[in-house]
């Protein structure tokens, strides 16, 4: 998830573990739990796209991280608090929630997180909450300052802070119920147009849980999809995209392209743009793919060069920018208006 909602729920986290002992001070070393994971990013300057790509919500967001430096954390905060309410267990357990909400609320995106680093780097995604979602963030965000400005001693607090907590657990939970809705749908919509399919990702589309889209992975290539909760008819039609997987035959053996496919999870396109090759990840999709136009820009673009007999992976900057007429339309269509 974004910034703002890992810090809203490493406070919360802090403040149910020490904030009737330390009060805002609780909420604040949440925030900094809640931040730490990822820190990884800042290594993306010393790294290549692929590189960075294996190793963002890598050892950071995994479960050993937490068990490792959860009690370090503790020590250094036992060194700058030498006399506080707050023993060495409170502070073990407060980053050690902290880091473990983190990437548990991480594996609900579609990004993955891998939760069983250094066994496996398998990235772990149930794709039912986008990146960022205000529905998510916000009602806790509200619940957690009103809390802040309560006495540590307060039993309303503590309630606002639970609620909160609650809140957004339920909402999570309803993302995943929405999803299987969603499900249901599209694969009565696979059945009833004869699409056999391998298996299939769907995921909400930005901010909201209630439109959703999907990508079928077939014999014949990807086939995509978009189906709104709100939609008065459930017909779903599908786009075919070729996979064109045979472009990269002259590569197959070079390790950071085995090593990128493996992280879009075989959920990827090759085409040829400009004279160079470039893979389209699958799991995010286009931008306006929803729209129906087959020459939407896909969120994330890897393109390939050689240059000395090496090749360059790169990831393309985003180039698409939404207007005032896209987003109009956009919400109209997650209210169901086709």
């Amino acid at each position: 998830m974004d910034s703002v909602t890992q810090i809203v729920l490493g406070a919360a986290v802090g403040e149910a573990v020490c904030g009737k002992k330390i009060g805002n001070k609780a909420m604040i070393w949440g925030a900094i739990a809640g931040t730490i994971p990822d820190l990884d990013v800042m290594l993306a300057p010393f790294q290549d796209t692929v590189q960075y790509l294996s190793n963002h919500r890598g050892f950071t967001h995994s479960f050993l991280f937490a068990f490792l430096f959860s009690p370090l954390f503790a020590w250094v905060l036992l060194k700058i608090y030498p006399n506080g309410k707050a023993g060495f267990k409170d502070w073990t357990l407060l980053f050690f929630l902290g880091f473990v909400t983190h990437i548990a609320l991480d594996s609900f995106t579609t990004w993955g997180t891998q939760l069983f680093y250094p066994f496996s780097n398998y990235g772990v995604a149930f794709y039912s909450v986008f990146v960022i979602d205000p529905l998510y963030t916000v009602p806790f965000a509200i619940f957690l300052i009103w809390a802040a400005f309560k006495n540590k001693e307060s039993k309303l607090r503590s309630k606002l802070n639970y609620i909160g907590i609650s809140l957004s657990t339920f909402y999570l939970m309803i993302t995943v119920v929405n999803k299987n809705v969603a499900n249901k749908v599209f694969e009565e919509n696979f059945a009833k147009q004869g699409i056999e399919y391998e298996s299939y990702i769907s995921k909400p589309t930005p901010f909201n849980a209630i439109f959703w889209s999907v990508t079928a992975k077939t014999k014949n290539g990807y086939y995509t999809g978009f189906y709104s909760l709100l939609d008065k008819q459930k017909e779903i039609k599908f786009s075919l995209l070729e996979g064109n997987h045979h472009m990269l035959y002259p590569y197959s053996e070079n390790q950071k392209l085995k090593r990128l496919i493996e992280i879009t999870k075989d959920y990827y396109i090759v085409e040829e743009v400009d004279n160079r090759l470039v893979i389209n990840d699958l799991r995010f999709g286009q931008f306006n793919g929803w729209q129906g136009d087959e020459k939407a820009e896909f969120v994330f673009v890897y393109e390939l060069e050689e240059k000395e007999e090496e090749l360059i992976i790169a990831q393309k900057e985003y180039l698409f920018k939404p207007d005032n007429e896209y987003l109009i339309a956009y919400f109209n269509r997650i209210g169901g208006k086709k």
